[in-house]
């Protein structure tokens, strides 16, 4: 088995913005050292982590070029990238909803969107089993002309698009496991036969307007969107329930040609933006979980895309437990978090009513 993964430095240097965590400065907001959380820092330490372990040595390490203006276009107008590529030559700015960017914006969101284009080819031409993009900026808030949440560009909608136009496969499932609602992805692929769309998110977080059970999909794309939405608190067995119960059915019923993953790990514990309680066994497991499904039904073809994940400390662990399942690798990381975590998980009571939201939601499908 070979895994993937595919990371530029440059990616890191994606930056510009004058905001004090999610607020822009201004009026009573006083200026934050690091500005917005999405920040280098947690997928920096992420490819150090892997780097000081070892299993970087047990990974295909890959660069890829941008993504190149007809990929782009495959999602994006060129209304939309014109006004970006202008802006970014101009020094930066910013043209959505918490989205800055600085000189030379426009060619590192390329470049981000590059990677996973080039991972989930890697995979589909099958010179890897799976793979793994370092995706920075990340890309699932992203609408095809308003960039959204961080998200400059629809890195994995570009990826899916591009991989269809040369042939590669025909039938796609998206699982976002982000704490965040992935809207974007939703809305590209909202009348789309051919995408499976799975959100598994933290209700009203982030867009607080969108990410409900009941949007699924619309003209032939009906019955093909679902929003798993869950109350604040789930913890690592919420997550393995709707996995097991929910996500797998789906998933095996559609059918697909490869699995994709909008790998966001802000539904970790101590994230600043979430409130899932999820541990990095809980991102370890899921990903167990997604490669028995992958290896039943699409040649074990999976590809993930960073996405989320605001704490730069606790990240790097989640991701080395999600690569070492992807690998099959020996070497650990052992979460640091690992005696009290667990500690943190919730009781009994609310596992039950947890239980009683997945179990509403499995019958309404």
């Amino acid at each position: 088995m070979t895994t993937g993964f595919f990371f530029d430095e440059r990616c890191f240097w994606h930056g510009g913005g004058n905001y004090a965590g999610m607020l822009p400065v201004g009026g009573l907001v006083q200026p934050l050292d690091g500005g917005l959380p999405e920040s280098p820092e947690s997928k920096r330490r992420l490819k150090n982590l892997i780097d000081v372990t070892g299993l970087s040595g047990d990974l295909s390490l890959r660069g890829a070029a941008q993504a190149g203006r007809a990929d782009l276009l495959r999602v994006h107008p060129a209304s939309y990238l014109d006004a970006f590529k202008d802006l970014s030559d101009q020094g930066g700015g910013e043209m959505g909803r918490r989205t800055p960017f600085g000189p030379g914006g426009y060619e590192i969101a390329a470049l981000s969107a590059g990677l996973s284009v080039a991972a989930l080819e890697a995979v589909l031409r099958g010179e890897v089993t799976n793979a793994y993009a370092l995706s920075r900026p990340p890309g699932h808030h992203c609408l095809p002309d308003y960039p959204n949440g961080f998200c400059l560009m629809a890195n994995l909608a570009i990826a899916i698009e591009a991989a269809r136009a040369k042939g590669l496969a025909d039938r796609f499932v998206v699982l976002d496991w982000d704490v965040h609602h992935g809207n974007g992805t939703e809305a590209i692929f909202y009348e789309d036969p051919d995408v499976l769309t799975v959100s598994i998110h933290q209700d009203r977080n982030y867009p607080m307007d969108s990410g409900h059970f009941a949007d699924r999909g619309r003209g032939a794309g009906t019955g093909v969107n679902l929003n798993i939405p869950l109350p604040a608190g789930v913890g690592h067995a919420g997550y393995l329930a709707v996995m097991d119960q929910i996500v797998a059915d789906q998933i095996r019923a559609f059918a697909p040609d490869v699995i994709v993953i909008a790998c966001g790990f802000d539904a970790a514990a101590i994230d600043p933006l979430g409130r899932m309680l999820a541990t990095a066994d809980t991102f370890g497991q899921m990903t167990a979980r997604v490669m028995t499904l992958a290896d039943d039904l699409c040649a074990g073809r999976l590809m993930m895309a960073h996405e989320g994940g605001y704490s730069e400390v606790y990240v790097p662990f989640c991701g080395h437990h999600v690569l070492q399942q992807m690998s099959g690798s020996a070497i650990t990381a052992p979460d640091p978090f690992g005696d009290v975590f667990p500690l943190r998980q919730p009781g009994p009571a609310f596992d039950t009513f947890v239980q009683t939201q997945i179990d509403a939601m499995r019958d309404a499908l």
